[in-house]
């Protein structure tokens, strides 16, 4: 029971790091490897995707962390099960963001629920030009999009945000 209390708090607590860290890094130092994403492109493959790699790091680290049979008496038991979050965080991730929301994986475009709202925030998170302002950076918790277009009017409004044609 601890082990899977461990595992679905570390994919809720995952969510907030992956929030901060599209907001933060993504959309700050670390645009360089995120622009591309937010860009139309030729090829499959994106700098983006080196993101992945990132997290498959951390989850992997989680894992030696835990290992006895890496660490010895040294395993901290919890570690294996956190890795295991990491990873399942970063299988909803590439579901839903990369498949669902991309559709590089496979063509469905939902049209009512909980997956039409992932797709249309997320829509609306690339519906500014550049890194600066946006809304939703968040991948498996979708606030209601009329909320988030109000929240790029006011942006555009303000001068923060320099939104595409289609969000007018």
């Amino acid at each position: 029971m601890g082990a899977v209390l461990i595992v679905v708090a570390t994919v809720l607590f995952m969510e907030f790091v992956a929030w901060s860290s599209h907001k933060y890094v993504m959309h700050g130092f670390g645009w360089g490897w995120h622009r591309d994403h937010h860009e139309r492109h030729d090829g499959f493959f994106e700098k983006n995707d080196l993101y992945a790699l990132v997290g498959a790091g951390i989850s992997i680290t989680f894992f030696v962390i835990g290992s006895p049979l890496v660490r010895g008496d040294a395993a901290w038991w919890p570690g294996t099960w956190i890795g295991i979050g990491v990873l399942c965080y970063g299988v909803i991730y590439t579901l839903v963001h990369d498949g669902l929301v991309h559709q590089r994986w496979f063509r469905w475009v939902p049209r009512r629920g909980y997956a039409k709202r992932l797709v249309q925030a997320h829509n609306l998170h690339h519906a500014t030009e550049g890194k600066e302002g946006g809304v939703s950076f968040g991948f498996i918790f979708a606030r209601d999009p009329a909320v988030l277009k109000q929240e790029l009017k006011t942006q555009r409004a303000r001068g923060i945000a320099v939104l595409r044609e289609a969000v007018d």
